[in-house]
């Protein structure tokens, strides 16, 4: 499954400022979760042949991924209110093994809300595939399967990409698998209204619907880039397509693998790029920095005086070409750090400090689950207290049931959307992490205890697992 850009979005991804690669400031764990080693006998760029060793050594680390997926609508509200007839929807995509214990990436769009995942690997092997986290912003995800001493594909410096540079893709187009196709990089930096963070590589190599979470590889054997995106008006091909820097990857991998989640740093402003009209106008040398727009209430940057008009022009000692750096440098920034802006304001310049915060997230709805099967059949979101005014729920911690899927081991034991599950086997659960984290230790078979606040009454409801 990869996704593809329609024709309306061209003239937006035509006038879209640069993005840069957000780095989260972790250090590498001891334990390396991928190598940057190159492959052995890799061909020295800018040769564009021969690729046939590459191919012979990375294909077998491509795997494919199929899920299901329930295509349910509102099923919270679907419960009260009658709506469409639920349906199970499969899919196809791509990933590639990182480390030979079974760590693949994938993008967040091939495995969202999926009810179950199978890896196929280029031996034949099917094996499910465990769901470690996801980052939708990023459009990342990390999968585990139970094996081996399986082959890997090195992540290398997507920063030393250079336009015009050969690069191969490999994954299962419509399906088909270990496709390899060849091009070159057709630019770096794209802008196409994916996220927050978009940096993307641009390339003709020849990326298709199946294509997404699989490599984009430089002549050094290395993945570089995961193929995420196309532009096209028939869906196909047409020679521009769109991979995710590896080196925006990385940092996520690593917090996904730790937590299952990424955090993200927060200073709280609205920012615009500098033009060479408002650098006039703000009296500076050049087009260069961040103008804030507004600054949040509460926030690290109105603690620290940042104002409507400043322009950022250093963070953290690192100067600001353009304003798109500036939520990389803050999302990276460790939280709790204070931190050094250099400011132009009023014709001169002046140092204020920061205290970077973390960035919030909003509480998304998904399916719990573990062991790369359905966790009972669940669709959850955490009970924040803002739900739980909406709602009118008397609690204020916990994971609300939005759905039941029809015939699972949760429906049968009678959970209910609109529950709200407060305890599992006795411990507390006040998010859909804990739920996840809880679950995950569930020996398979063993029944599930869920202590559950309905319509103003508790009740305990074992769940066969």
């Amino acid at each position: 499954m990869t996704r593809w850009i329609s024709g309306a979005t061209a003239l937006a991804l035509a006038v879209a400022l640069v993005a840069v690669i957000p780095r989260f400031g972790f250090t590498k764990p001891e334990a390396a979760l991928w190598t940057d080693r190159p492959v052995t006998g890799g061909i020295s760029a800018p040769a564009a042949s021969p690729w046939v060793e590459l191919a012979r050594a990375l294909k077998p680390a491509v795997v494919n991924i199929s899920t299901k997926r329930v295509d349910a609508g509102n099923q919270f509200f679907d419960q009260f209110f009658g709506g469409r007839p639920r349906r199970m929807v499969r899919s196809l995509g791509s990933g590639f093994v990182i480390n030979s214990a079974g760590f693949i990436v994938t993008n967040n769009h091939v495995v969202d809300g999926a009810t179950e995942i199978k890896v196929t690997l280029a031996d034949g092997r099917e094996l499910p595939g465990r769901l470690l986290g996801r980052d939708p912003k990023t459009d990342i995800a990390l999968l585990k399967v139970e094996a081996t001493g399986l082959p890997v594909i090195p992540l290398g410096d997507s920063a030393r990409l250079q336009v015009g540079e050969p690069v191969m893709a490999i994954g299962n187009p419509f399906g088909l698998e270990q496709t390899v196709t060849t091009g070159i990089v057709s630019a770096t930096g794209r802008v196409i209204g994916e996220g927050p963070y978009d940096d993307f590589i641009q390339t003709d190599a020849s990326i298709n619907p199946g294509n997404s979470g699989g490599p984009l590889i430089n002549a050094q054997g290395q993945a570089v880039g995961i193929n995420a995106a196309i532009f096209s008006r028939s869906g196909g091909s047409v020679g521009i397509g769109f991979a995710i820097p590896t080196n925006l990857a990385k940092p996520v991998l690593t917090q996904l693998a730790a937590a299952g989640h990424v955090v993200r740093g927060y200073l709280g402003v609205t920012i615009q790029r500098v033009t060479a009209d408002l650098a006039k106008s703000f009296g500076l040398p050049g087009a260069h920095g961040a103008l804030v727009a507004s600054v949040a209430e509460g926030g690290p940057a109105k603690a620290a005086g940042l104002r409507p008009g400043d322009v950022i022009v250093e963070y953290d000692g690192r100067r600001l070409e353009r304003s798109d750096e500036l939520p990389r440098l803050v999302a990276e920034t460790p939280l709790g750090r204070e931190v050094p802006l250099t400011v132009a304001r009023d014709g001169k310049t002046l140092t204020l400090r920061a205290t970077i915060a973390k960035l919030a997230e909003p509480q998304e709805q998904r399916t719990a689950q573990t062991a790369g099967r359905p966790a009972l059949g669940l669709a959850v979101q955490t009970v924040t207290p803002q739900l739980a005014q909406e709602l009118g729920l008397p609690v204020r911690a916990g994971v609300l049931v939005s759905g039941v899927e029809d015939g699972s081991p949760a429906a049968g034991a009678g959970v209910q959307p609109g529950d709200v599950i407060t305890e599992l086997d006795r411990k507390p659960v006040k998010s859909v992490d804990d739920l996840e984290r809880e679950l995950a230790r569930v020996r398979s078979g063993a029944p599930v205890l869920f202590f559950v606040h309905r319509n103003g009454g508790d009740l305990y409801i074992a769940v066969e697992s």
